[in-house]
């Protein structure tokens, strides 16, 4: 029995409990991993801790809420880049290729725009995203005698275009003093106003997302060898594309409309899962979930403690992505799946 999927499972996990650990340390007000495993105890058992109130309060109300949210939205978007390069078999797919995070931008900016509530412009966030992938996807329903697969990503690249020319039109109507720098900041994302109202609002549809992805991993694999050859194995291959898409779009409209634009998570993260884990598909998932989960807490962790000011998600993720996927692109094999 190979021991590949065993030691992706120890580097993903210890990835993972190193991340948290040192995004609890490292701040204005550093926690050691002493102080953390007391406080938290303390919490569990309701017994006293003797450390500073102050602790508590960053652990409990200030950092906690956020490493939890960076955790979940590294997790959806690395789980949802992985389906989607499965199902598309395209190395280059990543969770926006059908419009999402464009659908999401245009309806967080237009909340902003029209000056509505944090509530409303996540809500806005989360529907118009489901609403860009539903229009890429009855764009490909209704477009015959082509590939379906490159019917979608071609209707997802100009469903993007057009819903990136709105955003554009609003950014160029926006008050330049207040409701510009919103709009951008938001694009470039961020987790600093993240809320445990936001994780439970998002917990539910990303878990709903994640459950069809694992119930339907090993069609996944089938799904991985082209139409043809899963139709002659028996997969349905048009009900688990609208499964695999539906389940994909739904975690990252959810984690978005917290988080902002997060790229590279959903393309970098399920590659390096692949080296560690392979291609098949009941390994690749939760070891893409774990990776994602830790690399994003590291990026977060890194842009709120790098400089003075909070370095917004998307720079950070681009800067890191970029030459981490160039090492992989030389160091992995020739052939991806």
């Amino acid at each position: 029995m190979s021991r590949r999927p065993l030691l992706a499972a120890v580097v993903a996990v210890v990835l993972l409990i190193a991340a948290v650990i040192l995004a609890f340390a490292i701040g204005r007000f550093p926690i050691s991993p002493g102080e953390l495993a007391t406080l938290v105890w303390a919490k569990l058992t309701g017994s006293a801790h003797g450390l500073p109130p102050t602790a508590e309060t960053v652990l409990f109300q200030i950092r906690g809420p956020r490493v939890v949210a960076a955790l979940l939205v590294g997790a959806a978007l690395a789980a949802a880049g992985a389906a989607y390069q499965n199902l598309f078999r395209n190395p280059l797919v990543s969770p926006d290729i059908l419009g999402v995070s464009a659908g999401a931008a245009l309806g967080a900016a237009l909340g902003i725009f029209l000056s509505l509530d944090l509530w409303w412009i996540q809500g806005l966030a989360f529907a118009w995203g489901l609403g860009a992938v539903a229009a890429v996807y009855l764009i490909g329903q209704a477009v015959r005698g082509h590939d379906p697969i490159l019917v979608l990503i071609l209707a997802g690249v100009v469903i993007g275009a057009l819903l990136g020319s709105v955003l554009a039109l609003l950014k160029y109507l926006a008050d330049p003093y207040n409701q510009l720098p919103a709009i951008t900041f938001w694009l470039l994302g961020s987790l600093a106003a993240t809320n445990l109202g936001d994780i439970a609002t998002t917990f539910v549809p990303v878990l709903i997302g994640l459950v069809p992805l694992w119930l339907l991993r090993w069609r996944m694999n089938l799904m991985a060898l082209g139409d043809e050859e899963a139709k002659s194995l028996g997969v349905d291959v048009v009900r688990v594309r609208l499964a695999v898409i539906g389940a994909a779009t739904l975690m990252t409209a959810a984690v978005v409309s917290i988080s902002g634009i997060v790229g590279w998570i959903g393309l970098l993260v399920p590659h390096f899962a692949r080296l560690l884990a392979g291609p098949n598909f009941t390994r690749l998932l939760p070891t893409a979930v774990l990776l994602g989960a830790a690399f994003l807490l590291l990026v977060d962790t890194l842009a709120r403690t790098m400089a003075r000011i909070e370095v917004p998600l998307g720079v950070l993720t681009a800067f890191i992505g970029t030459p981490f996927f160039i090492w992989l692109l030389a160091t992995a094999r020739r052939s991806w799946q």
